[in-house]
């Protein structure tokens, strides 16, 4: 979109008919291809029961972050004017729905971009304390609630992500209520003690964590050892998810699409459930 005369040619045939490129025919007439080619057993397994889940914000202009300037966002090209449509962001990587990676606080960690696409399509457990956290807003995914979970949705899988439900989501609109400052500055809203985080590394090998909140680690923490504990272990956490209420509490599976940011700590991120 970048080539001299671009606009001048996108203009000169903005009013000939819609056009079935040779790309989408040959893509679409594979796709069936692909599908009569199935046995019908496969077909129907492939279509029966499936459900999708978006687990991400909206990625806008002031998104509340938990340092740093919010997201911003201008105008570049216009479609009346240039021919096309096209924006600019301003943003920190920690913004959104994102991904923390293991180089995001321990130097010589993985970052972004070394982080391979297995780890990334992950079983999904859904810890649901959202009940404790409207009373409490310093509530933390504990020992315990980890027990009370594998009694009635059976074992967390090996490598999964397990993710907290707090209810904190429906906040996100304001950055006063998603935020919790008190008097002082100091957050409050849920998170991992470290002592679930521990439980998961070394009795379910998981291959992460993530929250409905902006910290992996609860508002009033000033040490962050569920980072430093998390990430330490090559384990990548999730912040700001959304949705988690909506997909089942241990049978899905997450789809984690982070872009490989070159020597990123972490980045914006599309998560999606599928059961």
């Amino acid at each position: 979109m970048c080539l001299a005369g671009t606009a001048e040619t996108v203009r000169s045939h903005r009013h000939e008919g819609p056009v079935l490129s040779r790309r989408r025919f040959l893509a679409a007439g594979g796709a069936a291809a692909a599908l009569a080619a199935l046995p019908a057993p496969a077909l129907a397994r492939s279509t029966r029961h499936r459900h999708t889940q978006d687990l991400t914000h909206v990625f806008r202009d002031g998104f509340p972050v938990y340092t740093g300037n919010p997201p911003s966002r201008r105008t570049l090209v216009t479609i009346p004017n240039d021919g096309f449509y096209a924006q600019e962001w301003t943003f920190a990587e920690h913004s959104g729905t994102h991904l923390d990676a293991p180089g995001h606080f321990i130097e010589g960690n993985r970052l972004a971009d070394e982080l391979p696409p297995d780890e990334l399509v992950r079983p999904l457990a859904v810890v649901d304390i959202s009940k404790r956290a409207a009373v409490n807003p310093d509530a933390e995914v504990r020992v315990a609630d980890l027990v009370a979970f594998e009694r009635r949705h059976g074992r967390i899988p090996r490598r999964a992500v397990v993710c907290m439900n707090s209810g904190w989501d429906s906040r996100v609109g304001d950055r006063a209520s998603y935020l919790n400052p008190d008097a002082s500055g100091v957050f409050h809203f849920p998170g991992f003690s470290l002592e679930a985080v521990e439980w998961l590394l070394d009795r379910r090998d998981i291959q992460g964590i993530g929250v409905d909140t902006s910290s992996l680690d609860f508002g009033p923490s000033t040490t962050f050892v569920v980072h430093t504990t998390l990430l330490g272990a090559e384990r990548y956490g999730l912040e700001g998810v959304a949705n988690l209420g909506r997909v089942p509490a241990n049978r899905a599976t997450v789809f984690v699409g982070l872009i490989p940011w070159e020597e990123g700590s972490g980045g914006p991120c599309r998560v999606i459930a599928r059961w």
